[in-house]
């Protein structure tokens, strides 16, 4: 892998990491506006089933963070050691 790849891999890992830690820090922010907009939609709803609704965006968007802001970690040691790699053996 050449080191213009390996840049690219750091960037939208760090890009990917970023996005992941804004929807872990925000997802009660991003679960509540998903389920106003869904309440506004349907037109009314029952408060303990507006509740799972709640619940159920904000588990959402707390996995998914996670998982990008994993993936995100990931790709940029990932990144980084080929980098290194590709370094050494110039």
């Amino acid at each position: 892998m050449s080191k213009d790849h390996s840049i690219l891999v750091v960037i939208l890992g760090a890009l990917s990491g970023i996005v992941g830690f804004i929807m872990l820090f925000f997802n009660v922010y991003f679960g509540t506006s998903r389920a106003d907009a869904w309440l506004a939609s349907r037109g009314g709803a029952d408060t303990g089933f507006y509740h799972i609704v709640v619940k159920g965006y904000m588990n959402t968007f707390l996995v998914g963070g996670a998982l990008m802001a994993l993936l995100g970690m990931v790709a940029v040691v990932w990144g980084y050691h080929l980098l290194q790699v590709n370094s050494s053996s110039d």
